[in-house]
C-alpha cells in the first residue's frame, strides 16, 4: 500500500473540454436514452470507485436507490480532490464534475489502471441529472456541492468534521434526456455482483429503499469464486477451478478456468471490470494458447496419436468456464461501447502466461489431463458427425424452395425484412395458423411435439432431430458455428405456443435451442413470444378477448356477470383461423413480446436450472418464483 500513497490532488486532474456535447448528443456518451443508458450512469460512478479499490484505497462501496427516484454511491476511498485546479482557478471537484476528460486517469499518478468512459464518465452523469450532490471526506473535513443539469448552484461549501475518507455521488436522471427513470435492483445488482467477483476483497452493496431489497458481494476468492459461481448448477470434471495471475510492467494477466460435463463453452473476458463482450487480444491470445498447450501434451503422452489430426479449438473449449482479466494502464477499446480489447500486447502475454502455467498444471495432475483431454477426444468426434448433419441442413441455394422442409408453409414475399415465420406445435394449430394467416408475408412452421432438450444433448445429436433441422432449414442462416445472421430468411421468428404449462415448456425448450445454436437471433432482436388471448367473454352481440385473469377479472366487474358467456381458450387449435388472426397474428391488433439477451451470465444460469442436469436447483428455483405461475392446468 505505502507503494501506492502518491499525491492524489489538483495537479492530477487534466482538462480537455466542457459539457455542452453531452446533453445534445447523450447516445454518443452513455450508448442510449432508453433503460440500458439510465443505469449506465450508476455503472459510471461505481467505476470511479472501483478505480479507487484497484489502485489499493478504497474496499467499501455501497449503492442505494432511493424513494425519490435518485441513484447514492458511496466509497471509502481518497475523495476527488477539492483543492483549487492550478490552470483553472476552480476547485478540481467542480472540475471533475463539470468538463468533458477532466479526471485523475489521464497521466500522473492519480491512477495506473481504469476502467469507466476515458475519465468522461462522472462529468457525464452530471450533464445528465437533473440534480446531483457530491459529498467528499478529505482532509479531516466534510464538503459539498450541488448541480442543476451540469451546473454548479453554488460554491464548494465545508459543511462538517470528519476522521474518515471517501466519495458519496447522489443523482436525480433528468426526465428530459431518459425515457424511463426507473432503476432495476436485479439489472444493478448482477453488475455489481460482477464487479465483486473481479476485485477480491473489495465489499460491493446495494440497498433498494423502495422495497427493502438488498445483496451485499466479497468474494476472498475473486474470479476464482466467479467460476465456481458460474459452475455450481453444473458436475465438473476438477473440483477447484485453476487458477493463475501473471504480471509484466503495468499489466496483469488473471484467469480462472474450469471444465464441467456440460456440451458449452462460457467464456467471459473483462478489461479494467470493463466486460469485453466480443472478446479482443486478451481472448484470441487465450484461445491460442490453450489450443497449443492442450495438443502438445495430448501428442507427447500418446492420447493423439501420430495419424490423428489435432483437437481443434472448439473441441478443447467444450464444457470450459473461464474468466479472462486483464488490467493495463492504456486500453484501447474498438467502438464507443467498449466491447472489444485492440491492445495488440496483450495477446502474446495472455498466450505465453497461459501456456507456462496450463502446461505444469497439466503435468502436475496427470489425472485431471486425463479426464479434461478424454472429454475433448470425444467432442472431436461428435463434432466430425455434428458437420455431417449440418450439411443436411444447409439448403442448396437461397431461392431454391425444392431444400425447405415439406410442412413449412411459406410466405411470397422474398424480401426478409417484411417476412415473419410463426412457430408452431402440432398439426391442429399448424391449420388454424396456416387458415388464418397472411400469406404474403407469414410463413408458418408446425413442429411435432416438444423439441430435443438441447441442454442435455451433444451437438451431433441435436443436429440430427429432424424438428431442429426442419427450423435451420426453414430460417437459411446456417446452424452453430456455421451460423450467418446475415441470410436469415425472416425478419420476426414468432413461437407461437399454447397459453398452457405445455406451451410454456416449449418455449423454454425454443429459446434454450436459439441461446445455444442461434444467439445472434435474439442479439439481433430477431425472437418474439406471441401473446394468444386465454378467454373470450360474450355478451349480447358484443365479443371481448382477454389475455389474462387479471384482464377478465376487470372487465366482469366493469360489464357485470349476467348474460355472459365464457370461453377458456386451452389451444391454438381451438381457434378459428379469422380468431386466430384477429387476436394473435394481426399485426394491428396483435401482442408481441421481444426476447433480448441484457446479461449473458444471467441467462445462462437460468438455462441451466431450468433445463439442466441437477434436479435441486430446479426444484428451489420453482418454490421461489411459483408465486409468478399463471395459467396452470390441473
Amino acid at each position: 500500500m505505502d507503494a501506492l500513497k502518491k499525491e492524489y490532488d489538483a495537479s492530477q486532474i487534466q482538462v480537455l473540454e466542457g459539457l455542452e456535447p453531452v446533453r445534445k448528443r447523450p447516445g454518443m456518451y452513455i450508448g442510449s436514452t432508453d433503460a440500458r443508458g439510465l443505469h449506465h450512469l450508476v455503472y459510471e460512478v461505481v467505476d470511479n470507485s472501483v478505480d479507487e479499490a484497484m489502485a489499493g484505497f478504497c474496499d467499501s462501496i455501497s449503492v442505494t436507490l432511493k424513494c425519490d427516484g435518485s441513484a447514492y454511491i458511496e466509497d471509502n476511498g481518497r475523495g476527488i480532490p477539492v483543492d483549487t485546479h492550478p490552470k483553472v482557478g476552480k476547485s478540481s471537484l467542480e472540475v471533475a464534475l463539470t468538463m468533458l476528460h477532466a479526471g485523475g486517469k489521464f497521466g500522473g499518478d492519480g491512477y495506473k489502471v481504469s476502467g469507466g468512459l476515458h475519465g468522461v464518465g462522472v462529468s457525464v452523469v452530471n450533464a445528465l441529472s437533473k440534480k446531483l450532490i457530491a459529498v467528499i471526506k478529505r482532509n479531516g473535513k466534510i464538503y459539498q456541492m450541488s448541480f442543476k443539469r451540469g451546473e454548479p448552484e453554488g460554491d464548494i461549501e465545508i459543511i462538517g468534521d470528519t476522521g474518515e475518507t471517501g466519495t458519496a455521488i447522489q443523482f436525480w436522471p433528468d426526465d428530459e434526456i431518459f425515457e424511463t427513470l426507473d432503476f432495476l435492483f436485479d439489472t444493478l445488482k448482477a453488475r455489481l455482483r460482477e464487479l465483486a467477483f473481479l476485485n477480491k476483497g473489495v465489499r460491493i452493496a446495494i440497498n433498494d429503499e423502495r422495497d427493502g431489497k438488498q445483496s451485499v458481494y466479497c468474494f476472498e476468492g475473486g474470479i476464482v469464486s466467479f467460476v465456481k459461481y458460474l459452475n455450481k448448477n453444473k458436475t465438473t470434471l476438477h473440483s477447484e477451478p485453476i487458477y493463475f495471475c501473471t504480471e509484466k510492467d503495468t499489466s496483469v494477466v488473471e484467469i480462472a478456468m474450469q471444465y464441467n460435463e456440460s456440451y458449452n463453452e462460457n467464456i467471459y473476458t473483462f478489461a479494467n471490470n470493463i466486460p469485453t463482450h466480443e472478446g479482443g487480444s486478451h481472448l484470441l491470445g487465450f484461445k491460442s494458447g490453450l489450443t497449443r498447450v492442450m495438443n502438445d501434451y495430448a501428442r507427447r503422452f500418446g492420447i493423439i496419436k501420430d495419424k490423428e489430426e489435432n483437437l481443434s479449438g472448439e473441441d478443447i473449449r467444450e464444457g470450459l468456464t473461464a474468466i479472462i482479466s486483464v488490467k493495463l494502464a492504456e486500453p484501447q477499446f474498438e467502438g464507443q461501447t467498449k466491447t472489444k480489447l485492440g491492445n495488440s500486447e496483450i495477446r502474446p502475454l495472455v498466450d505465453g502466461a497461459l501456456a507456462a502455467e496450463l502446461k505444469a498444471y497439466l503435468e502436475e495432475n496427470p489425472g485431471i489431463a486425463k479426464e479434461i483431454l478424454g472429454k475433448c477426444l470425444t467432442a472431436k468426434h461428435a463434432r466430425e458427425a455434428a458437420r455431417k448433419a449440418r450439411e443436411l441442413t444447409r439448403r442448396k441455394s437461397a431461392l431454391e424452395s425444392a431444400a425447405l422442409p415439406g410442412k413449412l408453409a411459406d410466405c411470397s414475399e422474398k424480401d426478409a425484412d417484411k417476412c415473419e415465420i410463426f412457430i408452431v406445435e402440432g398439426d391442429s394449430a399448424g391449420g388454424s395458423a396456416k387458415q388464418g394467416r397472411d400469406r404474403r408475408f407469414q410463413a408458418i412452421l408446425p413442429l411435432r411435439g416438444k423439441i430435443l432438450n438441447v441442454e442435455k444433448t451433444r451437438q451431433d445429436r441435436a443436429l440430427a432431430n429432424a424438428e431442429i433441422r426442419a427450423m435451420a432449414t426453414a430460417f437459411g442462416a446456417g446452424i452453430g458455428e456455421e451460423f450467418d445472421v446475415e441470410k436469415l430468411r425472416y425478419n420476426r421468428i414468432i413461437c407461437m405456443t399454447d397459453a398452457d404449462v405445455d406451451g410454456s415448456h416449449i418455449r423454454i425448450l425454443l429459446l434454450t435451442f436459439f441461446y445455444r445454436y442461434m444467439r445472434e437471433l435474439i442479439e439481433a432482436g430477431h425472437v418474439y413470444i406471441a401473446q394468444p388471448p386465454l378467454y373470450k367473454v360474450a355478451k349480447n352481440k358484443t365479443e371481448k378477448y382477454l389475455y389474462s385473469d387479471e384482464a377478465l377479472e376487470a372487465y366482469l366487474e366493469e360489464i357485470g356477470k349476467d348474460g355472459i358467456a365464457i370461453q377458456r381458450y386451452k389451444g391454438l387449435g381451438e381457434m378459428n383461423p379469422d380468431q386466430l388472426w384477429d387476436t394473435t397474428m394481426d399485426p394491428d391488433n396483435r401482442t408481441l413480446l421481444q426476447v433480448s439477451l441484457e446479461n449473458a451470465i444471467e441467462a445462462e444460469e437460468i438455462f441451466t436450472i431450468l433445463m439442466g442436469d441437477a434436479v435441486e436447483p430446479r426444484r428451489e428455483f420453482i418454490e421461489q418464483n411459483a408465486k409468478l405461475v399463471v395459467n396452470l392446468d390441473v
